[in-house]
């Protein structure tokens, strides 16, 4: 099993390219099941989950093209994907691929839309929280869908003619389910409200690529999505929009390490919230063209409190990550997790490198300590993972991080950006 090896103390200085949101990705790939014609996504990061994504999509009879990754400038690559799916192969999606990914279980909605009939797995437990389905189930059957549970899987019918237009308000913030519904809805009898939906930036993107494809929606990227169903999409070109959980973790690195990097390719608008928060910090977030100037100082970093919250609140993916930051606070500071109970697995593995950080319910108390000293730790899940990099970067000696294939689901080329700007990091395989 593979392992990042990082010795800690270096500066970042540099260019790194951001690549797709993989948040994005997803809920676009899984767009291409709503038409015959091709989608093409440009853009498109080289994740172990995107990888996934596309074998499950293959299984529903999608015809996958994918063009070789290019380097442009900076560093950068381009990946484009071309989808196609003349007919629906499959409407099952099985346990075996389901239980992979969470994300494959959205495939009921555009299943359900084109088909009338889906039968999706109950996708399991998680790692982070219960994450339940709920939301997904209550959506679609407000558009009229008949939702039974069996043998672990939702049998998904719609009424003879379709999907029927709805208003709907989720009792609580899901984007998950908000993509769901929007997806099902595209293709549904007449006009279809959503209230409560979430407002990120890669719904607005989902949004916008189905727009291309001839969807009628208005209002993403506020709490109420209104869509007015037609009877088929046509294919479309769409470039992912970048991530922003990637540009706000290398902004904490560089505020950690100290140093000064350009994050090309990005926009500092996706994520304002954090980028607010990396300022009090101490660190520069300057904008620039094309991307984001990071000025970070490393010794001097300030304690700052934060509440994870759906968009455009602290985003809860960049939790783990900015405790990383505060370790090295000169001062207290507290982090409050309100999205997932059980997302504060990261504590341990820091405090194993010299982290102080007492919890508290759903809070964490983090007290800044002058060095964090290297030591073997264990990645539990993407963001923790990443977050024990951050901190590796800014310790004494070597860090080793184990059970990095949590790493290989959200971050690309991880290694090789890092060690672009001068950190030292290495991909170690047994």
């Amino acid at each position: 099993m593979d392992r990042i090896r990082i010795v800690g103390g270096n500066q970042l200085n540099g260019i790194i390219p951001i690549s797709g949101a993989k948040n994005a990705a997803l809920p676009l790939m899984i767009a291409s099941l709503l038409t015959s014609d091709t989608l093409t996504l440009e853009n498109v990061p080289h994740l172990a989950d995107v990888e996934l994504l596309l074998r499950i999509l293959g299984n529903h009879g999608v015809d996958v093209s994918v063009n070789g990754r290019r380097e442009t400038q900076n560093g950068m690559y381009s990946r484009t994907i071309h989808f196609t799916c003349r007919t629906i192969a499959d409407t099952t999606a099985p346990y075996d691929l389901v239980s992979k990914m969470r994300a494959s279980f959205w495939v009921i909605g555009p299943l359900l839309a084109r088909e009338g009939k889906a039968r999706v797995s109950l996708p399991g437990g998680c790692a982070i929280g219960t994450r339940p389905v709920d939301l997904f189930i209550e959506g679609l059957t407000a558009l009229g869908a008949t939702m039974d549970i069996d043998a672990g899987y939702i049998n998904a019918t719609a009424p003879k003619g379709g999907l029927i237009g709805a208003h709907y308000t989720f009792p609580k913030v899901s984007v998950g389910a908000t993509h769901v519904m929007m997806m099902a809805a595209v293709l549904a009898r007449g006009t279809t409200v959503i209230g409560n939906a979430a407002r990120e930036p890669e719904v607005v993107d989902l949004a916008n690529c189905m727009i291309a494809m001839g969807a009628k929606i208005t209002g993403a990227g506020t709490s109420t999505i209104t869509i007015e169903g037609v009877t088929s999409l046509s294919g479309a070109r769409h470039r992912v929009l970048p991530d922003r959980i990637e540009t706000g973790t290398y902004a904490m690195a560089v505020a950690m390490t100290g140093g000064d990097v350009t994050l090309a390719g990005t926009d500092i608008t996706l994520l304002d919230t954090a980028v607010s928060a990396i300022r009090r910090a101490g660190a520069e977030l300057i904008a620039v063209d094309n991307g984001i100037r990071v000025i970070g100082h490393g010794n001097d970093i300030r304690p700052v409190d934060i509440v994870t919250e759906p968009f455009p609140g602290f985003p809860t993916d960049l939790q783990a990550q900015f405790m990383g930051l505060m370790t090295r606070a000169d001062g207290v500071a507290h982090v409050t997790e309100t999205i997932f109970e059980n997302r504060f697995m990261h504590v341990q593995e820091l405090a194993r490198l010299g982290a102080r950080i007492t919890l508290s319910g759903q809070t964490a108390r983090i007290e800044g300590v002058k060095r964090l000293r290297g030591a073997p730790v264990m990645a539990t899940d993407l963001r923790a993972s990443v977050s024990l990099v951050i901190a590796g970067l800014a310790a004494e000696g070597e860090t080793l991080v184990n059970r990095v294939y949590h790493l290989d689901r959200g971050f690309e080329r991880l290694e090789e950006k890092l060690t672009r700007c001068g950190a030292v990091v290495e991909r170690i395989s047994d």
